[in-house]
C-alpha cells in the first residue's frame, strides 16, 4: 500500500518483569505493524542487553517475533539505546533487523528526518555523557564482551539501579534534551523534523530555527502502555497512545 505509514517505537525497555509489555509488543507485531511501509525501533528495546549470546528466555522470544515479522518482509531498522549500546552483527542475525547509528538521517517519501534514540542530545548531564562516552568505546565493549555472561548480568543490574539512583537526584531539566542541541542538529543536518525518545517524554514541539519551523516529536515509553508515531510520505503523521 503506498499510503502505508513508517512506524516509529522506543524505550520499550522489555523484560520478564513485566510480562504485560512484551505481550503489548508481539501484538504490536502481529497487528498494526502488518501493514505497515516499515518500523523503526530508536532504542532501549529491551530494559538491558549484555550481548547478542544472551539465551534469557524473555529476550529470546522477543528476538523470535522480530525474525518472524522481519521474514515475513517487514522491514526493521534498529538504533540502539542507552540499555542495550551492545547490540552488534549477532542481534541483527536474531532478529532480521538492521542496525543503524545514532544519529541518523532517514528518508521518507519526499521528507528528510533527524532520527536518533535521543540521550545524545540531553547535553547538560554531564556526568551521564561522560558515562555514555565510554560505554560506547570499542575497546571498553570488547573488555565487557569477554567476561562470562552471568558476570555482565551483574554488572548490569548494578548499572540499572546505579541509573534510577543518578534520576532521582538529577534535575528534571538537566535529564531533558538541550534546546542548543536541538537547535544545532537541525541546522547541521539541513532537516526540519526530529524523532526520538529517551526521556520518556511524549510530544510534538515546534523548535524556530532561523526563523525556519522544525518539528520535534518525542516517543513515549512502553512502561504502561504502547507509543507509536506514525509517518506517511506525504509528511503527515500522528503520534498516539496504545492502550494496554
Amino acid at each position: 500500500m503506498t499510503d502505508a505509514p513508517y512506524l516509529f517505537v522506543s524505550d520499550l525497555h522489555l523484560d520478564a518483569a513485566l510480562p504485560e509489555a512484551v505481550d503489548q509488543f508481539r501484538a504490536f507485531l502481529e497487528g498494526e505493524a502488518q501493514t505497515a511501509a516499515g518500523l523503526y525501533i530508536l532504542g532501549d528495546l529491551f530494559e538491558a542487553w549484555v550481548g547478542d549470546d544472551d539465551p534469557e528466555p524473555c529476550r529470546s522470544a522477543v528476538c523470535d517475533a522480530l525474525r518472524a515479522y522481519t521474514a515475513a518482509g517487514h522491514p526493521t531498522w534498529v538504533v540502539r539505546g542507552n540499555r542495550d549500546f551492545l547490540f552488534n552483527t549477532g542481534f541483527e542475525t536474531r532478529t532480521g533487523c538492521t542496525l543503524l547509528p545514532d544519529p541518523v538521517r532517514v528518508r521518507i517519501g519526499a521528507l528528510d528526518a533527524f532520527v536518533s534514540h535521543g540521550d545524545v542530545l540531553c547535553t547538560d548531564d554531564h556526568a551521564y555523557q561522560e558515562l555514555r562516552s565510554i560505554v560506547q568505546q570499542a575497546d571498553f565493549q570488547s573488555r565487557f564482551m569477554a567476561l562470562p555472561l552471568e558476570t555482565r548480568r551483574g554488572i548490569a543490574d548494578r548499572a540499572r539501579s546505579g541509573s534510577k539512583a543518578h534520576t532521582s537526584r538529577a534535575a528534571y531539566e538537566v535529564m531533558d534534551v538541550n534546546p542548543d542541541a536541538i537547535r544545532t542538529a537541525f541546522r547541521v543536518t539541513g532537516t526540519r523534523l526530529m524523532i526520538h525518545g529517551h526521556t520518556h517524554r511524549p510530544g510534538i514541539h515546534t523548535v524556530d530555527v532561523e526563523g525556519q519551523a522544525c518539528t520535534r516529536i518525542v516517543l513515549g515509553d512502553w512502561y504502561t502502555q504502547g507509543s507509536v508515531l506514525r509517518v506517511r510520505t506525504d509528511g503527515s503523521f500522528e503520534l498516539s497512545e496504545l492502550p494496554r
